[in-house]
Parts: structure tokens; C-alpha cells; sequence
């Protein structure tokens, strides 16, 4: 037996993991108590990593689907019948019949963050999709309006701050997100042993709001009334201090000018928060020696999504927290270089628009709630050949049925996944990338959401499978299938993208000093050296628990892109939402809405087929406080039908106060069993899909982002 270390790749925490290895596999996995970040923190998903890792329906060849059944075949075989698919589509109809689906754990490899965009520009087409608009598309609109740049986003400086005001955020369950910070739980309470506050905002009492010095019901959707009420405050008080930001900032006049009517009185009548607690809350933030407003997927997956996200950091700047310490700041990853001055291009949307809908463009990508439509509609640019690169779109996107019946007449599909699962039964090929454990990892996307700097490197723990492939290899001989040069070897594309990063390393780094055993690590190793901190790839592995970077510094101006170089604080189109918010003040209540949860021993769709995370009760009820209950004849055990304008579902009642009166609560990912998929724990758990009421036709305006809280159903006791 051997010890390894390496960084947990299940979530955005980032923790170090201590790994017992042996007879060629993982056979425990606990906390790294040495980790310069996670400190021996570890949850439930990270300690089965090895299961995870280990699991007997994990793909490790190709599959060809023939008949309607899906048969292992070699490589060449499935590239092969790659090539055949999706060449005959672009012959025949063009790019455009062509869409790409990428899922969140691209963001959790290091192939993921390097090939992916390489794979996009070859695949040469409008219909991009992603997992980030049932997700986190707003808080990256919005940051792209007030920053310049939408990956541009401040996370907490939990380390320090004496009061953190925390919106649609359960971290205490989901470890963070847009915000990676290993044991989440202990900075919370380290926030209170130092003599701080926390307090949540939620229309269901999480964990995290049971720990926190005070929880506030809200009704779902609301959050955006509650905060301008807070904005409005700000300025009737006299409480707005910029300090350090005041002559970074634009556009503070206008922001006065739209929060003049959301008085706090008005906002109660939406969001069911006492006026003078909305004043408390503004003067809190204001007074506090240091604060931090926080706020994710709750406030991200709602109507006014963007205007809620636009909000959270307009109180971080007014009252001075933004940039500054125990505030929210801007984190520096090791890869990355800081900007020699501030200025730049800026951030748009609408570069092109949805054939069927209409729907603008952001960041690169449209709306997955459109995803359907694109498949179904007939006409020129009609979706025919779909590609997929992780991710479970039929459980994880809105009107999932309607998604489901649409890939199943696809010409072809291909996807890159290690399973069987609902979404890619429908592929034609599937190519399964070697585990996790036999690849290296550094964290692209999380740690540039860190919350104190820090780099890390995991080498692979356990040796290449000699008949499976790296994932770089499989995704770059997509990349040149989708770019006709389907017989090239991938270490072209290997050179041309280590040859592409020397290049943008200005000449600081040399063909010659680069080391690293595969692609992503040489990839990696020219951007630590041309990086912020000059570290390489060597010295990380050098330091196997991580280099610690220090506490965030502040990083205004430098940090800003847009145009002025200043923040600036409004725009056409956050002016136009706050005017549509306005409007909505007299619109009549639904009588019941639906709201998603997370739970600790889940990851959305794909952490359901480990038997250590599944065990114990059932945990995909429909959560429904006793008064709703009582009024539908419901008691604790029953089923319940829930049905909304997009579907119905059958769920067992769960009555608890957790939730406010007027919601009821299904935790989404769930679903499984279906005919064709190969997830035999999961089957054996299959809960309901809580995404077959989701509204495809519900979208955040600005962002495309699906409304996936406070969606409007109707409940019947199932008799």
C-alpha cells in the first residue's frame, strides 16, 4: 500500500484528499490534514472517491449503439463512426444542423479547461449550450456589465469579513459554488467565534440557515425587491460610502434614480420581509467593520436573475466592501497574469440570436432552455447531429421530456462521458475518458473563485489503463474530426496549442524550460511560469499539499475591462430590467411554487450510482410546509401529483416547516431507471425528475438563464 495526495475533483471546494493505494486501485480515501486550503476537511462525496473512481458501470471503452443497443468497440471503431455522423451532416445540411452540450464537470478536469474551446471553434457553430443558463449565467452577465469581463467575479473574503449576508446559497449542503472555499461550514463558524454574523436569506430553512445567526424567509423570485429596498436605503440614510472605490466608479446617480421607488414598504409586499428588517439589514451592511453580500444559485435561477445578480454586488460597492478586505474581492490564480491597466473592450450580448425563439447569444453560447426547439423545428439550420461533453441535459435542463423525446430523433449523437446515463443512451458513440484517478488535475476554473490564493497539483494516482484513453487524446481527435482532419494524429493539436500558449506568454517562457508529462501539463506548465506568481509545474509537484498564495488583495483598477476602466455601475439594459421589475410589483401571487435543494451526499445528476451516497432514506420528497399540507388533505408518506404548464409528476409528501407556506420543495438530479441507461445504484434509486416541471418558456431575460424557483404548480393528493 501506498499514500497519494491530490486534489478532490468532485465539487468546487477544492479539498485535499489523503489516498490509500493498493493492489492497483483506491482504497480509501480521508481529509489531507497538511492542505494549505482544505486543512483535513473532506465530505461525504470526496471520502468515496476511490467507489467513484472504482465503479464496476463506468465506461472504459467505446460504445457503438447498433439496433438500439449499445456494444463496446475499439477506438478506432468509434472515431471512425464519429467521423461517418458528423461529416454527413455538415455535408449535407452545414454547420449550423450541428449543436454542442458541454456539462459542468468540464469545469472539473484539466482537459476540460484546455480543449474545450479548441473543440468549439472547430465544431464552427452558432448552437453552443451549457450547463451555465440552468445555473450561473446571470452572475456572469452581470459582473460582464460592471466589470468588463464576465469571468470577472468577486467571492467573499469569508477569512475576514465581519458580517456575510448570504441569499439562494445553502453552502453548508453544496460546499459553495462561485465561490471555492473548502469547509465552507468552518469559515462560517469561524466567522461567528470571531464575534461576527451570518445570516441567510432562503424560502426553506437549509443547514446553513439553521447555523446562522438569523434566517429570513423570502418568497422565491423576490430576492431582486428585497435588495433594491436595501439599495434605497443606502441613499435615504446617507449610508452609500464608496472609501476606496469613489474614483472607480460610474454611474452612481442613475443607480439612486432606479431604487427611488423600491422603498422598503413596497418590497415587503413582494418579498414577505418586514420593512423595518430590510432597513436592518441595509444598515448592518453599511456599519459593519467589514461585510459581504453572497448570493448563487437561488438568485441566479429566478426571473430577474441578472438584475438579483447586479444587485448582490451594487451593495458591495455602495457600502465600500467591494475590493477591499473581509469584503468581496477579486482572487488571482497562479495561471493567470494581472492586467497591466484597467480599460478594455467590455461585455455584450446578442452576437447572434436563437433560429427558433429569437434568443440572444451570451458568452458564446445560447439558452439550453431552446435546446429543444432547435432539434424540432424544421428549416434551414434544424438541429440534426448533437455532441455532448459530460453532463445530463435530459435530467438537468427545463421540460426535460420534451428534451428527452427530441434527442431520440436526432441523425446522430456522439458524446464524450463515462457513462450509460439518461441523456446518453440516445448517442450514437460514446467515448469514455479514463477516471480521474489516472489523469493529473489543477483546478482552471475554481481557482480563480478561491477565497485565498493557492495553487495545487495532483499527479495521477493510479497508472494509465493501457486499452483506454486520456481525455486531451479524446477530445482532440474529436477537435479534428469536427474540423475535417479526422486522420491527423492528436499530438498535432497537442504542438499547436503548446506553440499558441508560448506564444501568449509574451516570450517569458521557452520551448525548452517547459516540462510535464501529457499535453495538460506542459499546457500548464508555460502558464504557472508566465503566470502571477512564477511557479511551475515542477514546484508544484514538489509540494504535493499545495503552495499557499496568500490572503486576496485588492485589485482594482487593474481588474476592470470595461470601457471606461471604471466600474460601471448601469447600463442600457440593467435600467430597462429594473423598470420591468417595477411593473411586476401588482402582479397577482401564485398560489403554490416549486423550489429545487441540494443535498450534502449529492452532486446534480451524477453522484447517484455510489451506494455510500444513496444509502439511508429517501431523499427526493416533496418537502411542503403542514398548512399547505393540511389544506390539500396531505399527511407525511403520501403521493402527491404536482403538475405545471410544462408537465406532471408523481412525489412522495414530506411535511415539514423547513419550508415557508406556498412552496414545496423537489431536490433536481434525480430521475434515473430509465430503459437504456446502465447506472445500476442509481436505478435502484430513480426518485422523480423535478426538471419534467421546469419551463423551457421561462427564462431570464437577460442572461437566458431557465426560471427554475418559483415555478407555478398545482398539487392533488393521488388517490
Amino acid at each position: 500500500m501506498a499514500t497519494a495526495y491530490r486534489t478532490c475533483p468532485l465539487c468546487e471546494a477544492a479539498c485535499g484528499l489523503e489516498l490509500t493505494v493498493g493492489d492497483g486501485r483506491i482504497l480509501a480515501a480521508r481529509g489531507d490534514r497538511e492542505h494549505v486550503f482544505s486543512h483535513g476537511f473532506v465530505c461525504p462525496k470526496g471520502a468515496t472517491f476511490g467507489a467513484l473512481s472504482g465503479d464496476p458501470d463506468r465506461l472504459r471503452r467505446p460504445m457503438i449503439r447498433h439496433g438500439g443497443e449499445h456494444r463496446e468497440a475499439s477506438w478506432d471503431d468509434a472515431f471512425q463512426a464519429v467521423a461517418h455522423g458528423l461529416s454527413q451532416t455538415v455535408a449535407g445540411y452545414g454547420r449550423s444542423a450541428l449543436a454542442v452540450y458541454l456539462g459542468n464537470p468540464n469545469a472539473h478536469t484539466m482537459a476540460g479547461g484546455l480543449y474545450v474551446t479548441p473543440l468549439l471553434k472547430a465544431a464552427g457553430t452558432p448552437n453552443v449550450f451549457s450547463a451555465s443558463t440552468v445555473d450561473q449565467m446571470p452572475k456572469h452577465v452581470s459582473c460582464g456589465y460592471l466589470f468588463g469581463n464576465p469571468l470577472t467575479i468577486p467571492v467573499p473574503d469569508l477569512d475576514r469579513t465581519d458580517f456575510l449576508l448570504i441569499l439562494g446559497a445553502n453552502p453548508w449542503e453544496s460546499n459553495g459554488s462561485l465561490a471555492t472555499a473548502a469547509d465552507f461550514p468552518g469559515r462560517l463558524k469561524a466567522i461567528q467565534a470571531r464575534g461576527g454574523r451570518f445570516v441567510v436569506v432562503d424560502p426553506r430553512r437549509t443547514r446553513t440557515a439553521e447555523h446562522a445567526d438569523e434566517h429570513l424567509f423570502i418568497r422565491p423570485g423576490a430576492d431582486a425587491f428585497l435588495l433594491f429596498a436595501m439599495v434605497h436605503t443606502l441613499f435615504a440614510e446617507g449610508l452609500v460610502d464608496l472609501g476606496h472605490l469613489a474614483a472607480h466608479v460610474t454611474g452612481l446617480d442613475q443607480v439612486r434614480e432606479l431604487a427611488a421607488d423600491f422603498t422598503p414598504e413596497l418590497a415587503a409586499g413582494a418579498c414577505d420581509i418586514p420593512a423595518e428588517r430590510i432597513r436592518g439589514l441595509a444598515r448592518e451592511v453599511a456599519t459593519a467593520g467589514s461585510a459581504a453580500v453572497y448570493g448563487r444559485i437561488g438568485t441566479c435561477t429566478v426571473e430577474f436573475g441578472t438584475l438579483t445578480s447586479w444587485l448582490i454586488d451594487v451593495l458591495n460597492v455602495l457600502t465600500g466592501n467591494l475590493d477591499r478586505p473581509g469584503g468581496v474581492m477579486f482572487p488571482l490564480a497562479a495561471h493567470l497574469r494581472p492586467h497591466d491597466r484597467p480599460g478594455g473592450k467590455g461585455f455584450r450580448t446578442g452576437r447572434w440570436h436563437s433560429r427558433a425563439r429569437g434568443l440572444p447569444e451570451v458568452k458564446g453560447e445560447l439558452p439550453v432552455a431552446t435546446l429543444a426547439d432547435e432539434i424540432e423545428t424544421p428549416g434551414p439550420g434544424q438541429v440534426r447531429a448533437f455532441v455532448t461533453v459530460a453532463g445530463n441535459p435530459v435530467l438537468s435542463t427545463p421540460n426535460s421530456a420534451r428534451l428527452d423525446r427530441a434527442l431520440a430523433g436526432l441523425d446522430f449523437m456522439v458524446s464524450v462521458d463515462p457513462y450509460l446515463n439518461e441523456t446518453t443512451r440516445h448517442a450514437d458513440v460514446v467515448l469514455p475518458p479514463m477516471e480521474s484517478a489516472r489523469k493529473g488535475h489543477y483546478d482552471f476554473s475554481f481557482l480563480g473563485f478561491a477565497v485565498r490564493n493557492f495553487a495545487s497539483y495532483s499527479p495521477p494516482v493510479l497508472p494509465p489503463d493501457p486499452g483506454g484513453m486520456d481525455e486531451c487524446d479524446v477530445l482532440a481527435r474529436l477537435t479534428l474530426i469536427l474540423a475535417g482532419q479526422d486522420h491527423t494524429d492528436p499530438g498535432v493539436l497537442h504542438e499547436t496549442l503548446l506553440a499558441r500558449a508560448l506564444a501568449k506568454s509574451g516570450g517569458t517562457v521557452g520551448r525548452d524550460e517547459v516540462t510535464g508529462d501529457g499535453p495538460a501539463e506542459r499546457l500548464l506548465d508555460v502558464a504557472l511560469r508566465a503566470g502571477a506568481y512564477d511557479l511551475t509545474l515542477a514546484r508544484l509537484i514538489e509540494n504535493p499539499h499545495g503552495v499557499d498564495l496568500g490572503p486576496l488583495q485588492p485589485r482594482v483598477p487593474e481588474v476592470l475591462r470595461t470601457p471606461s476602466g471604471t466600474i460601471e455601475l448601469v447600463v442600457p439594459a440593467i435600467a430597462a430590467e429594473a423598470g420591468r421589475l417595477l411593473a411586476a410589483t401588482g402582479r397577482s401571487r401564485d398560489d403554490l411554487v416549486l423550489i429545487g435543494r441540494r443535498h450534502l451526499r449529492s452532486n446534480n445528476s451524477w453522484m447517484h450510482n455510489v451506494p455510500a451516497l444513496v444509502k439511508g432514506r429517501d431523499r427526493c420528497t416533496l418537502q411542503m410546509h403542514p398548512a399547505d399540507a393540511d389544506r390539500f388533505a396531505l399527511a407525511d408518506g403520501d403521493d402527491a401529483e404536482v403538475t405545471s404548464r410544462a408537465g406532471s409528476l408523481t412525489a412522495r409528501v414530506e411535511v415539514t416547516d423547513r419550508v415557508m407556506p406556498g412552496v414545496v420543495s423537489l431536490p433536481h438530479g434525480w430521475g434515473h431507471g430509465v430503459p437504456g441507461a446502465r447506472m445500476t445504484v442509481a436505478a435502484e434509486h430513480p426518485g422523480v425528475n423535478a426538471n419534467l416541471l421546469t419551463d423551457e418558456m421561462s427564462v431570464d431575460p437577460l442572461s437566458g438563464n431557465t426560471v427554475l424557483n418559483g415555478v407555478s404548480v398545482k398539487i392533488a393528493k393521488l388517490r
